[in-house]
């Protein structure tokens, strides 16, 4: 599954094929049926007049048609790599945390502690940190959630361009749509008011044309970064409720609280009611002098 998850040769052969694909669906779009046109009698420049997805294309290759390919692609290849990478079986690989937990139960800290620094998972790199700041129980602690903070961050990070590229999308497409009326109306301005139609619908063709295509490319971006957020959402939070989970199995013991004062001994001298503790002792009376002693 890890290997998988990284595999980029895998991911380039589904880019190819999915392009592939999407060519040969525009390409049998763009084409007239089978005698369609010897039926109407129709010259061959109506034939090659035909309208169509490759047409759309062809027709109107510009820097921002070039802007807006260059940008599906790329958009396409985060698709699959975020849908690939963000799997609780490449993410938290069930046999890693299990063998984790075996580590724990057999008290073998300084193998888990290699074995976390060099493991990619999620829960590897959560715990690692913690392990460090032992004996410490609220220093490792705060160490786990800082990684766990890290990581969510880096995996939204990863998703994040779709949200741009899928914002460029319609920007780029009004920018396209101005330049393309702009065609057309510079058309009428050179001609005095007598454009013929040809003139006119090339530059509105081109600005339509430029706004489709920066739909196409803005609306499967946002909607693979809305399921993805959700899907890194929900394997973080379960990560880190993991994660905590094997922490509390290695927490070390604490010590037994020592007590404030300690207990009274078995027959010690209980102090008389008005005697003050720790004070001076009481001065001793010096005996009367006998009535004989001054005889």
């Amino acid at each position: 599954m890890g290997r998988y998850s990284n595999s980029n040769f895998r991911i380039w052969t589904l880019l190819i094929l999915l392009a592939a694909s999407a060519f040969e669906v525009s390409t049998s779009y763009g084409q007239p049926a089978p005698g369609a046109a010897g039926a109407a009698g129709a010259p061959p420049a109506a034939a090659k007049a035909q309208t169509g997805l490759t047409s759309i294309i062809l027709n109107n290759i510009d820097f921002v048609f070039i802007t807006i390919a260059l940008l599906s692609i790329i958009g396409l290849t985060l698709i699959i790599q975020g849908f690939i990478q963000n799997r609780a079986a490449a993410l938290m690989p069930p046999e890693t945390t299990a063998r984790i937990r075996d580590m724990i139960a057999a008290r073998q800290f300084k193998e888990l502690i290699d074995f976390t620094e060099n493991d990619p998972s999620f829960i590897s790199k959560a715990l690692n940190p913690a392990l460090k700041r032992a004996p410490s129980f609220s220093a490792m602690k705060e160490a786990m959630e800082t990684a766990v903070g890290e990581q969510t961050a880096e995996q939204f990070r990863k998703i994040e361009y779709l949200n741009i590229i899928g914002n460029l999308g319609p920007l780029l497409g009004l920018l396209g749509t101005v330049l393309g009326m702009i065609g057309a109306f510079s058309a009428v301005s050179n001609t005095g008011g007598q454009a013929n139609v040809a003139e006119l619908s090339a530059g509105i063709s081109k600005a339509l044309a430029h706004t489709f295509l920066g739909l196409c490319l803005a609306v499967p971006c946002l909607a693979a970064f809305g399921v993805l957020r959700t899907i890194v959402d929900r394997l973080t939070t379960r990560g880190a409720l993991i994660s905590e989970e094997l922490l509390l199995m290695i927490k070390p013991q604490e010590a037994p609280k020592v007590p404030g004062a300690a207990p009274a001994r078995v027959g010690a001298a209980v102090p008389q009611p008005g005697t003050v503790v720790g004070g001076p002792p009481p001065a001793r009376k010096m005996p009367a002098p006998s009535p004989s002693s001054g005889m």
